[in-house]
């Protein structure tokens, strides 16, 4: 059975590998191809064909992410369609691998690619994404989310703080801060506008060039605003520079824990953290749906054909691939806008996927 192991476990890997690197040089291609429309068009010029070239590099572990999955289904597809094809199968069947056995050994294989699609979605894509993100800032320009930046809330025992950031600088530096403090009943007590700011290692931010004005306390209607014009002012709070990255940059490009973080920012700043939560989910079930992916490709080990090629099956599994992740996709908008629980949104995609692939597998299994 070992044999048989190291047998199928090769081939697939090697199928699986292969359709990766024609996916990410697919990928690679168009966006080097778009990055060139960009070169030499900054206002300084500053922006090369080495910077673009660095940047597309820098996304390819967002695409071997976003690509894995549907790289296991199509290279297992693949191995299964030519082993029923050449009746190897059908030998392997009569040494022994039984449905459930071969059903166990490609989980088992299933669980490899599980492992290498948290360690990309969790640690290199992030980490890379960023680095490109603020590469094309240095030399494009800020990264932001438009006009009026990105806006935060800091709950803190008297007070509240709603902050907003108009734009993050390629060096981590924020650029056009503003604050609004609030009292526990809602009342105006400051606004906070300062030109420059940094993120200190214990979440301080010490803003720079700051115009600060303290509104009179409710019970002294007539006092006057005070108008105080500073270098520099200290804020301690708890909002960190994953948590504002998170804010300007999309969920889908952080990493689970930074999720989890900034949810429960949110949450204890009493914000909506659906589409947050979501995303969250979607990480959490997305590397299981290599899982369901070598599941959906068992079947086509079943089917009986002695001539003909196999790119039919492939095509179908690239459709059934394709279909998967635009309904994972559908579903998470829906439960963002249906306001279903998060965890169900993001889950019931691959439970709709196993189920169908598991009543094929059984279906050919009593058939044949």
């Amino acid at each position: 059975m070992n044999t048989v192991r190291r047998l199928v476990f090769f081939e697939v890997l090697w199928a699986v590998g292969f359709v990766i690197l024609g996916f990410v040089s697919l990928f690679f291609f168009f966006d080097f191809v778009e990055e060139l429309q960009s070169v030499g068009r900054t206002t300084n010029a500053s922006y090369q064909l080495v910077h673009a070239l660095t940047y597309v590099v820098l996304m390819v572990p967002s695409h071997l992410y976003e690509l894995l999955p549907i790289a296991v289904l199509i290279g297992t597809i693949f191995v299964m369609a030519r082993f029923a094809r050449s009746s190897e199968y059908t030998i392997l069947r009569t040494s022994g691998l039984g449905p459930g056995r071969a059903l166990r050994m490609l989980l088992q294989l299933g669980l490899v690619f599980v492992v290498l699609t948290v360690a990309i979605g969790d640690y290199l894509a992030p980490m890379a994404d960023r680095t490109a993100q603020l590469l094309k800032a240095r030399y494009q320009g800020q990264i932001t989310t438009g006009q009026t930046g990105a806006w935060l809330k800091e709950r803190q025992p008297n007070s509240q703080y709603s902050v907003n950031v108009r734009a993050l600088e390629s060096d981590g530096s924020l650029r056009g801060v503003r604050m609004f403090e609030f009292d526990n009943q809602g009342f105006l007590m400051s606004m906070t506008q300062a030109e420059q700011a940094t993120i200190n290692a214990d979440n301080a931010w010490n803003l720079s060039g700051v115009v600060r004005n303290i509104f009179p306390a409710r019970d002294q209607p007539n006092a006057q605003i005070q108008l105080l014009t500073m270098e520099s002012f200290l804020w301690k709070n708890q909002i960190s520079a994953q948590m504002l990255s998170a804010a300007l940059l999309k969920p889908e490009r952080m990493s689970t824990i930074d999720l989890f973080r900034y949810i429960q920012h949110l949450e204890a700043n009493q914000q909506s953290a659906q589409r947050y939560e979501i995303e969250f989910w979607r990480k959490v079930f997305y590397p299981l749906s290599c899982l369901v992916m070598v599941v959906l490709a068992l079947p086509f080990a079943y089917l009986h054909f002695r001539s003909g090629g196999i790119s039919a099956y492939v095509f179908v599994g690239v459709m059934a691939g394709i279909s998967f992740f635009l309904l994972n996709n559908l579903f998470g908008h829906m439960g963002n806008l249906q306001n279903w629980q998060p965890w169900l949104s993001a889950a019931l995609p691959g439970l709709i996927y196993s189920a169908l692939s598991l009543a094929a597998f059984g279906w050919l299994v009593l058939r044949r």
